[in-house]
This record gives C-alpha cells, sequence and structure tokens, in this order.
C-alpha cells in the first residue's frame, strides 16, 4: 500500500470516529451519557449538536421525554365482602429525570405494572362491591397519588390513573342485571303513576274552568236578560204614562171646550149616558150604575114615552 493510500484509510477511519461522537437529539427526548462505566452527563434535546469523547464516552440509555400511556391487562382484586373480580387499568406517566429513570430501576414499565396491582389490590381491599362499582374516581385519585409517591425515586411522574374495565363475577353480574331490570319497571311503574296522576288532576281542572265558565257565561246571560226585562217594563211603563197623559190632556181638552161652549146640566147628563152606553158595550158581567145616572135614565124613559 502506497503512502498516500494509508493516508486515506486513516482519514476515514478519524472521520468515521468523528461522525461517531456527534448526535443531534430530537426533541423531547434525552441521553444519559456514562463516561468509563459512569454517569457523566444527560443530553436533553432541543437543538444543537452534542459530542462526546471517543473510545471513553457512551450513550448508556436513551429516554422518551413525551407523557406515554400503558395498558395493564385485567388484575384479580377481592373486595372487602370476599368478591374477586377483574380491574384493568391505564396508567399515563412522564419521565422527568432521565438520570433517575436509568439508574433507579431496571425494567420501569414492569415495576409500574406490578406496583399498580398491589396498589390496586390495597385499595379494593378495603372498599365493598357496591362502593368500588360506584366510586371510580376516589379509586383513581388514590391510586394517582400512590404510584407518583412510589415511583418519584425513578424520575417518573404519574399524571393519571383510570380504570379501564371492572368485571365482577357471572353470578353478580346476573344478580345486578335484574336488580337494573327492576329498577327501570319500578321507575316505569312510578312515571306512569304520576303521568296518569297528572292526567287526571289535568281533567278535573278543565272540568273546573269549564264549569266555571259555564257558570260566569249563565250568570252574564241572566244579567243580560234582567236588563232587556228592565228596559221593556220601562218602556211599557212610559208608553202607559204616555198614553195616560194623553188621554188626560183629551178629557182636559175637552172639558175645556165643554166650558167655553156653555154647556148646561142637561148636556153633561147627556155625556154621561154617552158614556154609560161606551161601558154597558164592554165584556164585563156585572155594572153599578150610580144612582144620578139611574135617574136620568127614567127621565129620559118618560120623556120618550109621552113623545110617542
Amino acid at each position: 500500500m502506497s503512502t498516500f493510500g494509508f493516508f486515506l484509510a486513516v482519514v476515514f477511519v478519524l472521520v468515521v470516529i468523528i461522525a461517531s461522537c456527534v448526535r443531534i437529539v430530537p426533541q423531547a427526548s434525552a441521553c444519559v451519557i456514562e463516561r468509563l462505566g459512569g454517569y457523566h452527563t444527560t443530553w436533553i434535546g432541543g437543538g444543537g449538536l452534542h459530542f462526546k469523547a471517543p473510545f471513553l464516552d457512551r450513550i448508556a440509555k436513551k429516554v422518551n421525554l413525551k407523557e406515554q400511556v400503558v395498558d395493564f391487562p385485567p388484575q384479580p382484586v377481592i373486595t372487602k365482602d370476599n368478591v374477586t373480580m377483574q380491574i384493568d387499568t391505564v396508567v399515563f406517566f412522564q419521565i422527568t429525570d432521565p438520570k433517575m429513570y436509568a439508574y433507579g430501576v431496571d425494567n420501569p414499565i414492569m415495576a409500574i405494572e406490578k406496583l399498580t396491582a398491589t396498589t390496586l389490590r390495597n385499595i379494593i381491599g378495603e372498599m365493598e362491591l357496591d362502593q368500588t362499582l360506584t366510586s371510580r374516581e376516589i379509586i383513581n385519585t388514590n391510586m394517582r397519588t400512590s404510584l407518583d409517591v412510589a415511583t418519584d425515586p425513578w424520575g417518573i411522574k404519574v399524571n393519571r390513573v383510570e380504570l379501564k374495565n371492572i368485571i365482577p363475577p357471572e353470578a353478580i353480574r346476573n344478580a345486578m342485571e335484574k336488580q337494573m331490570k327492576a329498577e327501570r319497571e319500578r321507575r316505569e311503574a312510578i312515571l306512569k303513576a304520576e303521568g296518569e296522576k297528572k292526567s287526571t288532576i289535568l281533567v278535573a281542572e278543565g272540568q273546573k274552568a269549564s264549569a266555571i265558565l259555564e257558570a260566569e257565561a249563565e250568570k252574564q246571560a241572566a244579567i243580560l236578560r234582567a236588563e232587556a226585562e228592565k228596559e221593556r217594563k220601562i218602556r211599557e211603563a212610559e208608553g202607559q204614562a204616555e198614553a195616560i197623559r194623553v188621554v188626560q190632556m183629551a178629557n182636559a181638552e175637552g172639558i175645556r171646550y165643554l166650558k167655553e161652549a156653555g154647556a148646561d146640566e142637561a148636556v153633561l147628563t147627556i155625556k154621561k149616558l154617552e158614556a154609560f152606553e161606551k161601558a154597558a158595550n164592554g165584556t164585563a158581567t156585572k155594572i153599578i150604575v150610580p144612582s144620578e145616572i139611574q135617574g136620568v135614565a127614567g127621565l129620559a124613559k118618560s120623556v120618550g114615552e109621552i113623545l110617542k
């Protein structure tokens, strides 16, 4: 090999070594660097180049700083009233210290899974079945608090814990379904009874309102009829009064004419006879004749016989 070829080979090796010592760490990532087997530094992603000493430094662990989600399979747990059920959980966590994460525990995900199972058993063991089924939020909060404290030395922060499924035994599920069915039927019966009650009340109120309106209408009609009858009687009375007034005025006018004409007693007597004649032509069955008219009638009869 020539000197130039050897030089090119050396340059190539140096370039490869230098290139292997230059690293670009992505955003939300970190690299734990060891030097001669011991912890040296941590590279945090976010832009820029990072250099490590060749043959001395090495990348011990790459860490994802994003929030991560792990879904653990169902775990058998026993409640306070000795009911065995299956519960699977979902844990949301984030690595906050890459160094503690790299050196704190050998397998962090498995450690979180086992810690979740034991914590869940401890919490459920202090609760009865009904309380377990209705207290998910309380269980989630207690588990998050316990896991966050336990994983803090590992550089892990547990942000949230959710109970994904709670699966009671089949016998319990059947009993719960029957109970739910009975409860739904009870609510249906209550709603039906309340509906019928409201319907009856509305019908009664409608009939009451209708009766009140009918009575009010009848009252108004009676008032209007009474007012109409009153007006009619007033008009009749006014008509009769007007007729009497006209008759009286006519009589007064006749008397005045008689006085003006100088009528004597004989003329007045004849007028009385004419009035008596008109009265006799009526429908009366009994007529009372004044004595003075009787005398005049006898005198008229005698004069008639003499003239014959």
